[in-house]
């Protein structure tokens, strides 16, 4: 099990993501994005926390826009947390690290 990040596109979506038999949680990015690097060593940190129990995963929205846009993504960073296939929670913007563990422990509690 990876306790790095791992990249997805448009294509790998519903087999990496919807079909997963963990836990995953995406973050939607640009390189562009200067909050999306902000929060990006906390993301970092939290796949080697939860290694085993929750994939993460990244959605480069520039060179995927079509999930991202299916999804109503409007702003990035966009982290959104998928359980059995379908959207459990969803956090927008550079948030501290403490928000997204707390929303993590919701899913491995």
């Amino acid at each position: 099990m990876s306790d790095k990040p791992f990249p997805v596109t448009d294509d790998s979506f519903e087999q990496d993501i919807l079909q997963s038999d963990l836990p995953v949680l995406v973050d939607f990015w640009a390189p562009w994005c200067a909050p999306c690097h902000m929060i990006a060593p906390a993301v970092e940190e939290l796949a080697q926390e939860y290694a085993g129990r929750i994939k993460f995963a990244k959605v480069n929205t520039d060179e995927n826009p079509m999930k991202a846009g299916m999804l109503g993504i409007r702003g990035i960073p966009t982290l959104i947390l998928f359980n059995g296939g379908s959207e459990a929670d969803r956090v927008v913007g550079a948030v501290p690290k403490s928000v997204l563990n707390e929303m993590l422990q919701k899913i491995v509690d």
